[in-house]
């Protein structure tokens, strides 16, 4: 009985010291630099992601995910007839400029999942074309509620800004990607 012990009893202290907590931990360190590290880990951290490229294409699943949300808030919106005419007129704009960023994000994340070594910059620039374009976007729906004040105008800063913010560290992230 003693050596069955001795052996459970040094497996469990192997196994316990090589856990993931002991080791070089993909998403802290990947996001300690990011944009908003704060966002990046909380956004992440149920990743199984466990290699830079994964944790890229995990940052824009959660921006996809982030902007079609906000792509859906604002339709929605912009079909509520208590806006007045500015305020609709930016919502409508806004909510085309969103759509714009999913479908950036989409294309982004096809790019990511196909890399090839012979044209992994090609590939990239793309990628990080259209997740720039993603955020001007995001950053032009914004500059269109500069002059409306209310209630509106902060629930979609609130929106577009939380979408921004994973979004600049999804660029953050593969942009670090230096490989296929």
């Amino acid at each position: 009985m003693a050596p069955i012990f001795f052996f459970f009893f040094i497996f469990f202290t192997i196994l316990t010291t090589t856990t993931p907590s002991s080791l070089p931990d993909l998403i802290t360190s990947s996001c300690q630099h990011a944009t908003f590290p704060k966002v990046c880990l909380h956004t992440l951290s149920l990743s199984s992601a466990t290699t830079p490229k994964e944790l890229a294409q995990a940052a824009i699943k959660v921006s996809i995910s982030r902007a079609s949300k906000a792509s859906s808030y604002l339709s929605t919106l912009q079909k509520e007839a208590n806006n007045n005419k500015r305020e609709k007129g930016a919502v409508k704009d806004c909510a085309g400029q969103i759509s714009e960023s999913v479908d950036e994000l989409r294309k982004t994340l096809g790019e990511l999942k196909e890399l090839r070594r012979g044209t992994f910059r090609w590939q990239m620039s793309n990628a990080e074309t259209w997740v720039s374009a993603a955020l001007t976007n995001e950053d032009t729906c914004l500059d269109g509620f500069k002059e409306i004040d209310g209630k509106v105008r902060s629930d979609v800063r609130r929106k577009v800004t939380n979408v921004a913010k994973v979004t600049s560290n999804a660029l953050y992230l593969i942009n670090r990607l230096d490989h296929p």
